[in-house]
């Protein structure tokens, strides 16, 4: 099992730094590539770029909660609902993907 996560390209977590503008302030995030990744997935599923979701997610966490205390950390847990709700691949298909 442990192999999975071994084996995985160094280039993946990797950590990458973006400047982006929120609210009229530029904010730079570091994250690492994985999560750049899966954000540009989302952002694509909604029709939206990469910046503009980060921007929307910001803005609707604020609204909701008053304050943001490490939104780095708020996108990577985002990420990680996000590949929660897909579709669990079968016993099957593990088997095959291990297998290689």
């Amino acid at each position: 099992m442990c192999e999975l996560y071994v084996k995985a390209d160094p280039i993946l977590y990797e950590s990458r730094s973006r400047s982006l503008r929120i609210r009229g302030v530029v904010t730079t995030l570091r994250l690492e590539n994985q999560f750049w990744d899966i954000l540009r997935e989302i952002a694509e599923v909604d029709g939206m770029t990469t910046n503009q979701l980060i921007t929307k997610l910001y803005e609707e966490v604020m609204d909701y909660r008053g304050e943001v205390v490490n939104f780095a950390s708020f996108l990577r847990v985002s990420c990680t609902r996000f590949l929660a709700q897909r579709p669990q691949p079968s016993a099957e298909v593990l088997s095959l993907v291990q297998s290689r």
